[in-house]
């Protein structure tokens, strides 16, 4: 099959829902509920927006097929616990640990999209790889360097980016035949009710008394930012998308050094300049990237 060329605003689309992404480490903090809390109040409010919005661009909801339906549902079980230790994970480190960590499942997806071309990276894809783990090393190494008291939330993070990483690998399946609002509308659907039983579970306060943290969270991660994601994924190779969501850590640091006066360094700047760089060699990835479309299971 050829490969159908993505659209131009493809690859800004997916930068601008990774910008709001970055966002979700501070609201979790400025939310007065529990860890896990935040995330089903996350869902929760986004779901109206996300049929009112499938509805407007003419993605119709569905159920679809039962084989499709199982690898929604798979993705929603990684989805869901992924959320419930990435928020633990923030309140436990800093806002750029937290990030980068929980986006370590890039380099899973990305490979995920080399092994689904059937070949090893070319040259430019391997130094694309090299200059992104680089440029992670970097940012984590300035990071821990500040304090060790990071390293629990920093581990938690780092499990919630493995867990990311299976979601991410189960929404590209699903994507080969669901619409990307109605899979994120089936998805959402299915992980809000997992989150709140964890919640509960844990004792967690549920009900907030402050609104506008959870609101927010949720249009910008949540409809707007995993809305653009989940656009990307099938539109452009994952390898792009992998290496993409590794640009929310530079941002996160930059809000938690506004926000909280996190401490900058040179090697979080020189980490931030890797990924930057790792981003151009793969922004005109080669022909055939995504390989040919595995039959359903």
């Amino acid at each position: 099959m050829t490969p159908v060329r993505p659209h131009p605003l493809a690859f800004p689309a997916l930068l601008l829902g990774n910008v709001a992404l970055a966002f979700g480490p501070w609201l979790v903090r400025l939310s007065d509920v529990g860890s896990v809390a935040v995330g089903f109040w996350r869902l929760l409010i986004a779901l109206p927006f996300l049929w009112l919005l499938s509805k407007a661009v003419r993605q119709r909801p569905h159920f679809p097929r039962r084989t499709l339906m199982a690898i929604v549902l798979a993705a929603a079980i990684f989805y869901a616990l992924d959320l419930a230790a990435w928020n633990v994970g923030i309140r436990m480190t800093k806002l750029g640990n937290a990030t980068l960590f929980g986006n370590m499942g890039s380099f899973v997806f990305a490979a995920y999209g080399l092994w689904l071309a059937r070949r090893a990276p070319t040259r430019r894809q391997g130094a694309a790889l090299l200059l992104a783990a680089g440029g992670a090393a970097l940012l984590m190494s300035g990071s821990y360097e500040l304090s060790a008291r990071y390293f629990a939330g920093d581990l938690i993070a780092l499990v919630a980016g493995l867990l990311y990483g299976g979601y991410l690998i189960f929404i590209d399946r699903a994507r080969t035949e669901l619409e990307p609002l109605p899979l994120l509308l089936l998805c959402t659907a299915f992980a809000t009710p997992m989150l709140m039983a964890i919640s509960l579970s844990l004792g967690e306060r549920l009900w907030p008394s402050d609104w506008t943290p959870l609101l927010l969270f949720a249009l910008s991660s949540q409809v707007v930012g995993q809305g653009l994601l989940v656009y990307s994924i099938g539109t452009l190779p994952p390898l792009v998308v992998g290496l993409a969501l590794l640009t929310q850590p530079a941002v996160s640091a930059l809000i938690g050094w506004l926000a909280y006066r996190e401490g900058l360094s040179l090697t979080d700047a020189l980490g931030a300049l890797g990924i930057a760089a790792a981003l151009v060699l793969v922004r005109l990835p080669d022909r055939g990237l995504r390989g040919a479309p595995q039959p359903p299971s």
